[in-house]
């Protein structure tokens, strides 16, 4: 009987807390609808579903409890002040093309889309410098420009939907980053607000002030220092000239020996990447890149800059090239089909679904020198777990993308999947790589961390971050790994469970 009256309280004590929560809440999505409007709220669960998963579509979903929609710092702002009032945690998201689980609400509380605040403040060719609001798709600021002579370099694969404030989020590089470098070398400043509302500028518009580069610590920081709303980057003159080429090889190892020679020769490419026969023949189906399906592989070779130069280089590279047993060299012959060639490579994973139902896509860098040997691994590691590995990557700085396919309406295959990934990523570390060139870690590679640093190591960047968010409310659950056992470390198909604890008990 006594056990009978505990459960029934229990049950009313539980029930009474959720009305509670629920009237919390409804009481902060209306706060919130005061600071950026009725139309930049989203609280109906149905709506949220958009927002409880990026691009890594493996881990459980993690919805917000609201999400926001500011157009101005002001707003931004003002919601982490209401937020940091109620102790609940915020996470910044831009257009949600993130691989790594990063721009999700991994312990629920308030995401912040920042997708309306588009704005180019400023153009300052003068000075070869753009003021931006961070939820301008990056492709958007040199369509700006271009007519002009200029562009900004940093172009991930996802341009033409991520935006500037993600990449800032993750260090974004992409093809052209081999020559002109990741996105920290192209951000002068950042508008940041803190956790707590107070909004902070990061660095500005000289080239090289004096003191700490503290926006060179925020690039990278993938939101756990704070919501950057704006940032002023580089702008850079278009290249008098470029020449695009298709070098075609019968072999992984052939392609590879072509790379180190480039390098060695003391060429550095404005792109540099390799495509395999599976890649080539999804693109070939959905893009009609001009890729020839028989080959085992290309490398696609951007060159620019003055006419005279990129001469005397493609005729380096044809040398390199033909020592390496090229089967053919084709060079785009105008921009039309310079622009098919590269269609092909940035549409790459899209059309990956010809040949699979879903994919797992890695991000990791090792030392270019090795890339016969992780590739001939990778092929070792997909047979041992039963799973196709398709790879299309920048070869040029070693940045590997492997794209793991399978099923998962075919049981136990995206559990295979995700272990073929962990076993990528260890030995990427094995041989002094690293898990991630361009994504981020997120909630995805977290675990992997302990592998590369010291407990020491860690403990220095979280006291690098607990002076931007001391109490860890701005993307909790992100970067560093949770607390497990001994020789649980890797990638966890497991559900990262909403925590309502701060929105239960201080709202």
């Amino acid at each position: 009987m006594e056990t009978r009256n505990t459960r029934s309280r229990l049950r009313t004590s539980e029930r009474s807390n959720a009305r509670t929560f629920e009237r919390a809440l409804e009481r902060l999505a209306r706060d919130l609808a005061r600071i950026v409007g009725s139309d930049g709220v989203v609280a109906d669960p149905d709506a949220l579903t958009v927002y409880e998963r990026d691009a890594l579509t493996y881990l459980s979903e993690c919805p917000p409890q609201i999400v926001v929609l500011p157009r101005r710092t002001e707003e931004v702002a003002a919601v982490a002040r209401r937020c940091h009032e109620a102790g609940v945690p915020i996470t910044p998201r831009g257009a949600g093309t993130g691989l790594a689980g990063g721009a999700v609400a991994a312990h629920g509380g308030v995401l912040i889309g920042l997708n309306r605040m588009t704005r180019i403040r400023e153009v300052d060719l003068a000075n070869r410098q753009a003021v931006v609001e961070t939820g301008l798709v990056n492709l958007w600021l040199t369509q700006a420009v271009e007519g002009r002579g200029y562009f900004f370099a940093p172009d991930p694969s996802s341009q033409a939907a991520s935006t500037i404030g993600g990449n800032i989020g993750n260090n974004a590089g992409g093809p052209h980053c081999l020559k002109y470098g990741m996105t920290v070398g192209h951000v002068l400043g950042i508008e940041v607000v803190l956790a707590d509302g107070r909004v902070v500028q990061l660095g500005g518009r000289a080239p090289d002030p004096p003191g700490y580069d503290l926006a060179g610590i925020f690039v990278g920081s993938e939101g756990t220092f704070g919501v950057a709303t704006a940032a002023t980057v580089r702008l850079l003159p278009a290249p008098q000239g470029v020449k695009t080429m298709l070098a075609i090889f019968g072999s992984v190892v052939d392609a590879s020996s072509a790379v180190a020679g480039i390098t060695a020769e003391g060429i550095i490419p404005a792109a540099l990447e390799m495509i395999d026969k599976h890649i080539i023949r999804a693109v070939e189906q959905v893009v009609k890149a001009g890729y020839p399906q028989d080959a085992e592989v290309v490398l696609l070779i951007e060159l620019d800059g003055p006419w005279a130069e990129i001469e005397a280089q493609a005729d380096a590279v044809l040398k390199v090239c033909r020592h390496a047993n090229v089967i053919e060299i084709r060079m785009a012959k105008d921009d039309a089909e310079r622009a098919l060639l590269w269609k092909g490579r940035k549409q790459a994973a899209g059309a990956v679904g010809v040949i699979t139902h879903s994919y797992y896509l890695q991000d990791c860098v090792i030392p270019r020198t090795l890339l016969p040997r992780m590739l001939a691994e990778i092929d070792a590691i997909a047979a041992r777990h039963g799973v196709t590995v398709a790879n299309v990557f920048h070869a040029g700085d070693g940045n590997l993308h492997p794209l793991i396919c399978f099923d998962e309406r075919v049981p136990g295959e995206l559990e295979r999947a995700v272990a073929a990934g962990a076993e990528i990523l260890r030995a990427c570390i094995a041989v002094g790589g690293t898990v991630t060139g361009e994504h981020g870690v997120g909630q995805e590679k977290m675990d992997f961390m302990p592998l590369m640093f010291s407990e020491a190591d860690m403990a220095a960047m979280r006291k690098v971050r607990d002076v931007f968010n001391p109490e860890n409310r701005c993307n909790p659950g992100k970067i560093f790994p949770t607390a497990k056992t001994c020789g649980e470390v890797g990638i966890a198909y497991r559900p990262h469970p909403i925590e309502q604890r701060g929105l239960a008990v201080r709202l």
